[in-house]
């Protein structure tokens, strides 16, 4: 299990996803008067004179990045069953995909949903990483389609 390839993938992608969850800024919006920053649980409006939250606006995205870590886990102690690890490893992959698709999306339409005139547009460290940890799933589902193959050509050979 741990000499695996695949595991290696998804367990970087594990921590990306709690560093992640945990908090980090994954955008900021920059307005004359205030800034919006939007994280894993919500997003603040802070005032820019005293750095003080003005409003909040809850935005349950930890539950999607909650998800995906349990799901990463299970894809990793489902080793012994590849058929199912390939399953969990897809739909990883497509869960994975539509949040990143939601937060790109967010991040050049947010303004508009927030109703505010924005001066600028700042990427935070979480937007960096939660980009960065789709590539390692993907690393990961190549992993366990090698070994699905390895399997099934020595199940032929037997």
């Amino acid at each position: 299990m741990i000499q695996r390839v695949q595991t290696l993938y998804l367990s970087i992608a594990i921590v990306l996803l709690t560093i992640v969850t945990v908090g980090s800024t994954l955008f900021s919006f920059l307005n004359e008067s205030s800034r919006f920053s939007f994280s894993s649980y919500g997003i603040l409006e802070y005032s820019l004179e005293n750095d003080k939250v003005i409003g909040k606006t809850t935005f349950p995205f930890f539950i999607g990045t909650i998800s995906l870590i349990l799901l990463c886990f299970l894809c990793i102690m489902s080793y012994k069953n590849l058929q199912r690890q390939f399953k969990l490893g897809r739909m990883i992959f497509g869960i994975y995909f539509l949040m990143l698709v939601v937060v790109v999306l967010l991040s050049y339409f947010g303004d508009s949903i927030l109703d505010a005139k924005t001066t600028s547009r700042e990427m935070g460290l979480g937007f960096l990483l939660f980009v960065a940890g789709f590539p390692f799933i993907f690393l990961a589902n190549t992993g366990i389609k090698r070994d699905k193959e390895l399997l099934s050509s020595l199940d032929r050979l037997r």
